[in-house]
């Protein structure tokens, strides 16, 4: 079919012309985007969770400070004012140790009154670097601000997991001669994550929920496209003129986003409903009675 002259168009060819232009072509790649985002920082808050988790309940009461810190901190303010916060204070930090390292010789204050500059060697990314180098160091920055804002919830759910492992699990492999280390792996780990995956759970839907946000960290995502391609279009600024779309676009993402928590749910509950067979929880002795 021949798109390169939409005005001799009209009906369903219209339509199929007008979603495969190259804007439309772009709002379904950030559909990959948004994927690319979940998969990439659901492990990497996980990480952040498990590190948070296992220093807030370390005998070393520093490192024990610290983990309760992060966990009450990242917790305890909006998300959205740490999106915009991170994002901007990692960008600096990152171009501030390259300055350090690339331009030694430097000797004008960093801080110049509400700017910050740094040397041209220094420059994340630099000023002659592609334009696919730039889209990906601001996702790189996205990926790293949701994995520390989420890992600080994933912390505080794996801590309350950790503590919720029966104590006579613990003692038993103490008397039988494993170390605080061999204890926590083998017995303490495995266990915990019965009791962690309904908050893990409530918080990937939480994380699929938030990822609107990295409109406002600057990136091009279904949100922002389905508000471009949505807004009334006339001839003067389009081929495929139209009047306010922008309920249908946001009916497609209530849709997208309603079909990839419901897969999620199915996914989770059949994850749960392994890890709690034959485990002596609420869940274990539910799926005993309904067996009898």
């Amino acid at each position: 079919m021949d798109c390169t002259d939409p005005s001799i168009l009209s009906g369903f060819n219209w339509m199929l012309c007008y979603l495969t232009t190259g804007k439309h072509m772009a709002l379904y790649v950030s559909v990959g985007t948004v994927l690319l985002l979940l998969s990439i920082t659901a492990p990497v808050a996980l990480a952040f969770g498990f590190g948070g988790a296992s220093a807030a309940r370390s005998r070393f009461l520093p490192l024990s400070w610290l983990g309760k810190g992060y966990i009450a901190i990242v917790r305890g303010v909006p998300d959205i004012a740490f999106f915009l916060f991170f994002v901007i204070a990692l960008d600096q930090a990152f171009e501030w140790l390259r300055h350090q390292v690339k331009c030694p010789d430097w000797d004008e204050p960093i801080r110049q009154g509400n700017d910050f500059v740094v040397c041209a060697a220094a420059k994340l990314p630099l000023g002659t670097s592609p334009q696919w180098m730039h889209e990906t160091y601001g996702f790189f920055l996205a990926v790293l601000t949701f994995s520390i804002v989420f890992g600080a919830f994933a912390a505080n759910v794996l801590y309350g997991a950790m503590k919720a492992v029966p104590r006579a699990q613990i003692e038993t492999a103490e008397a039988y001669g494993m170390s605080r280390r061999q204890t926590f792996w083998r017995i303490l780990v495995p266990q915990m994550w019965v009791y962690a995956l309904p908050g893990l759970s409530n918080l990937w839907m939480v994380l699929i929920k938030a990822t609107p946000l990295l409109f406002l960290l600057g990136i091009e995502d279904i949100v922002y496209w389905a508000r471009e391609l949505g807004g009334a279009k006339t001839a003067r600024f389009t081929d495929y003129p139209h009047g306010d779309w922008r309920m249908w676009y946001f009916l497609a993402l209530l849709i997208f986003y309603l079909s990839f928590t419901k897969v999620s749910e199915v996914v989770l509950d059949r994850i749960m409903a392994r890890l709690t067979k034959g485990q002596a929880t609420a869940a274990g002795e539910a799926q005993r009675k309904a067996a009898v």
